[in-house]
């Protein structure tokens, strides 16, 4: 009788133990869920912000183009670097979107150097308008890159963690990349009045 209660209370502890450690997986498991639904949720923010820095290149190309005809490589540069980076937004990587992206600060960057040699666009009211949004937008981007790295971080750290990275192993879980900045364009763009 005594060795019975003793198999009855190893077997008792045992199950208790399966129920602690999948109770703990299936905790693992919705806490990786939440973190990636933000790492996405992130990256749409992004989207937001980008497809309004899209939606402001068309008026302000036309703007300087009105007061700086001559001036068509740094025109149709920015017009190329816009259509480049829409074409990324529609694959999934992280990498090539911010390339593309960078290319386009690049891009801006030299429209606004341009605008510099035309005292009468810097007064134009709609360039000076157009320029003020356009920095708020960059504002913006800068604040939704660091939130989706930010949150790229944790969903990465809980991937790559012992133990939940076994969780993370068997439900498919992958470390998602950065959004970065190019090595040569760290800055935002610069944008003066």
């Amino acid at each position: 009788m005594g060795r019975g209660v003793m198999l009855s209370a190893v077997g008792g502890l045992f199950c208790l133990l399966v129920v602690l450690v999948l109770g703990w997986a299936l905790v693992a498991y919705n806490r990786l869920v939440r973190q990636r639904n933000q790492v996405q949720a992130s990256w749409a923010q992004i989207d937001v912000q980008l497809k309004r820095r899209y939606d402001l290149i068309p008026n302000l190309v036309e703007t300087v183009r009105g007061y700086a005809t001559h001036e068509n490589a740094a025109l149709t540069g920015v017009i190329a670097a816009r259509s480049g980076a829409i074409a990324a937004a529609g694959g999934p990587a992280v990498v090539h979107r911010a390339e593309a992206e960078n290319t386009l600060t690049q891009a801006l960057g030299r429209l606004f150097a341009v605008a510099e040699a035309y005292p009468e666009l810097k007064a134009n009211q709609n360039f000076a308008s157009l320029q003020g949004e356009l920095a708020r937008t960059e504002d913006k981007i800068a604040y939704a890159r660091q939130f989706y790295n930010s949150a790229v971080l944790t969903f990465n750290t809980s991937v790559q963690s012992i133990p939940t990275n076994l969780v993370a192993n068997l439900g498919g879980f992958r470390p998602r990349e950065y959004f970065q900045a190019d090595s040569t364009e760290r800055a935002a763009v610069q944008v003066r009045y």
